[in-house]
């Protein structure tokens, strides 16, 4: 499947734009003509069924102009005092170019620690999940206004592979002022060879081909998104680097734009598939009666009516065993409640989950998406 075969098919797709891209470096005033023609590419996809999500740089960019800070390097406290300035005035700017196509913008803002903490990386996953089924156009940056040194994702790029990783997408763009990898660096060499395609695992030869420049507000240069690369192809995901500073950059890269695709062996379904079937240990164990077995077989997903017992602790979103009733392994995956929620409710329809537990959770103990059979 060439990169423009990939967008057109790509049920959700991840956008990652950067500063140098979005904001005047001078004046910190967003690029709103180009930020406006990104809108009619985003609600263009959004029109034929595509799910579309945001990765913005940019705050702190726009933010240190309005607070007066000067140019270079600023300090912790002046990044986070910058970003919480520019966050308010770039998802206004967000809000305003794609309300013009009726497109609602929810604006998400995570840490690391939301992707490694596994309680609140399934919550980070169920909300963007929610949002993009309502509609939404979920507008996501790191959130510099409480993040320190040590916890900091650090940059975009590896932020929305996290993102991307994280509610399985199919297909991450990062939008650069770079139009993908070279074999050495263009700047320092007009010799250097385009490398249109990256199939499977990165190389230590790709790794160095990579340069270490960054932008004058940015903290991502070619490393940082062969970092990402990284992240996504293990996932599942496919991923573009393409220059995005002219008009249109989605369409453009639609219609055949220079870039550099990086292929993964997999898909997103397949190596989530993977992940949970081999480098998530379990916390527990679920045992099932013969309809619920027979139901996931059939590719469905196990309901609390099917499951007869529940051993271990363990909370929502940590790996399980299922069992039948003689003890024998059939499947893993991630469970939907925690170990004694699941006890309360097995054996019960899933109209009977809220009386029972007092809030509404999922019909599903382990959805079928998170779920291996052995």
């Amino acid at each position: 499947m060439t990169g423009p075969d990939t967008l057109k098919s790509a049920r959700r797709i991840i956008v990652k734009i950067g500063s140098a891209l979005l904001v005047d470096p001078e004046t910190g005033a967003v690029h709103r003509k180009w930020l406006e023609s990104l809108a009619e590419d985003l609600a263009r996809f959004r029109a034929r069924g595509q799910e579309m999500i945001i990765v913005s740089s940019g705050a702190i960019a726009v933010g240190r102009r309005h607070l007066g800070l000067a140019s270079g390097q600023l300090r912790l406290e002046e990044s986070q005092a910058a970003a919480a300035t520019g966050m308010v005035r770039l998802a206004h700017a967000y809000q305003e170019v794609l309300a013009h196509h009726d497109l609602t913008v929810a604006q998400v803002l995570v840490t690391l620690d939301d992707s490694e903490n596994r309680r609140r990386y399934i919550n980070a996953r169920n909300t963007l999940e929610t949002l993009v089924k309502l509609g939404a156009v979920p507008l996501i940056n790191e959130n510099d206004t409480v993040a320190t040194d040590e916890i900091r994702l650090g940059d975009n790029d590896r932020l929305a592979a996290r993102v991307a990783s994280m509610i399985s997408a199919d297909a991450l763009i990062l939008l650069s002022h770079v139009d993908g990898l070279y074999d050495s660096d263009p700047t320092e060499n007009d010799g250097a060879q385009h490398v249109p395609e990256v199939r499977g695992a990165l190389t230590d030869q790709l790794t160095a081909m990579a340069g270490t420049s960054m932008s004058r507000d940015g903290t991502g240069g070619m490393v940082t998104k062969l970092d990402a690369a990284r992240i996504a192809m293990s996932a599942g995901v496919r991923m573009a680097i393409v220059d995005g500073t002219a008009l249109h950059p989605l369409k453009n890269l639609e219609e055949g734009a220079r870039c550099t695709w990086f292929i993964p062996d997999a898909n997103p379904k397949t190596a989530r598939k993977r992940w949970i079937a081999s480098a998530l240990k379990p916390a527990g164990t679920i045992v099932v009666d013969d309809g619920a077995l027979n139901a996931l077989k059939s590719g469905k997903s196990l309901l609390p009516a099917g499951v007869t017992d529940v051993d271990g602790e363990f909370d929502r979103g940590d790996a399980v065993v299922v069992k039948t009733t003689d003890g024998r392994e059939v499947a893993r995956g991630i469970s939907a409640y925690s170990a004694d929620d699941a006890r309360r409710i097995m054996g019960n329809k899933t109209s009977e989950i809220e009386p029972i537990l007092g809030y509404r959770g999922r019909d599903e103990m382990v959805h079928r998406d998170d779920l291996v059979l052995s």
